[in-house]
């Protein structure tokens, strides 16, 4: 389907980013058997819990969240696909699947989106091929006792990411989301492989990188500012540089001010609903997250908005309401407050 470049919509106003896929699949109360099908009926590990895998055995659970996140008002959803590299499923031993999962994701996104398009020409539905940042890191020793040790490798992590995006991109994703970085390396990998398949003459689509503060110190977990981690990726000419997961909305505040300030692309931010709680789950309602993102709008350091862990529809439907009445963050200009 036909749609404006993305670009020219981020100009025109903000774009809503859909919320949680993990939360939402909890809602369906899934079992083993959810997680296999005939290929996999005889499968030698426990697969529950693998949700990529959804969308080859569950694809109606996947393609109704994507519905509901855009019936919501999300313009920009994500394929399930938040662990769906070969390092990531290596603990399901399912690296076999990875090829099916990211294109058979990318597939489902697209028709949700397509369809909603179809409704309503005037607000165009884009899909992200969502690349987690895996469960090892380039920067950072798993073992206390060996700081020189690593549990993965810049070339291996290059690979896996190539082979993603290779995948994504053959399914008709619009744009890719390097997502909740916490390793700029894991990342810089991740870019340095897609380069790699622009130049081997795939479609070329936007990028966006998002990193992850992970403490109060307003450092990533391998130790870059803020300010570092932009500097680290910018390098590339990215759609957007934000920041999702770990804080919640109202502590981000100040980092998203030194990306308004620093950075030379459109900036996103799809926080938590809060911090969780014991039980490890997400508390802030859709009206006090909207509370929390609305001085983001005010001031006008965005240009995408959503929501990360624990986010809901529900959330997804009043930051729409919020973004609407507000301008996007310009990137030439600098930023812009007055509400419209």
């Amino acid at each position: 389907m036909n749609k404006p470049d993305i670009r020219e919509e981020l100009s025109k106003r903000i774009l809503i980013l859909d919320g949680a896929m993990g939360t939402m699949i909890q809602r369906y109360k899934l079992e083993e058997n959810d997680f296999r099908n005939e290929a996999l009926a005889n499968h030698s590990k426990p697969l529950k819990g693998n949700n990529d895998l959804l969308s080859i055995t569950r694809p109606d659970i996947i393609k109704a969240i994507h519905l509901k996140y855009l019936e919501a008002g999300a313009d920009i959803i994500e394929t399930n696909t938040f662990s769906g590299t070969t390092i990531a499923q290596e603990d399901y031993a399912c690296e076999h699947l990875v090829h099916d999962i990211n294109y058979q994701s990318a597939i489902i996104a697209k028709e949700a989106a397509d369809e909603m398009t179809a409704k309503n020409p005037a607000k165009p539905r884009y899909v992200a091929g969502s690349m987690g940042p895996t469960n090892k890191t380039a920067s950072i020793s798993p073992d206390i006792n060996d700081p020189g040790k690593r549990s993965t490798s810049f070339d291996e992590l290059r690979i896996a990411f190539k082979d993603q995006a290779r995948s994504l991109i053959e399914g008709g994703v619009d744009l890719l989301l390097l997502e909740t970085i916490i390793d700029t390396l894991n990342a810089k990998a991740a870019l340095f492989g897609i380069q790699e398949l622009f130049d081997e003459g795939l479609r070329e689509v936007p990028i966006m990188v998002s990193g992850t503060i992970t403490d109060a110190s307003g450092r990533t977990l391998s130790g870059q500012t803020t300010e570092a981690f932009l500097i680290s990726v910018q390098h590339m000419d990215l759609l957007s540089i934000g920041l999702n997961c770990a804080l919640g909305a109202s502590a981000m505040r100040p980092y998203l001010q030194i990306l308004d300030q620093k950075a030379p692309f459109f900036v996103h931010v799809y926080p938590n609903a809060g911090l969780p709680n014991e039980f490890g789950q997400y508390d802030e309602s859709p009206e006090y997250m909207g509370e929390q993102v609305e001085d983001f709008l005010q001031e006008g350091l965005i240009n995408i908005l959503g929501g990360c862990c624990g986010t809901t529809p529900e959330h997804i439907k009043v930051m729409a309401e919020l973004a609407s009445k507000y301008s996007p963050r310009s990137t030439v200009d600098g930023p812009q407050s007055e509400a419209i």
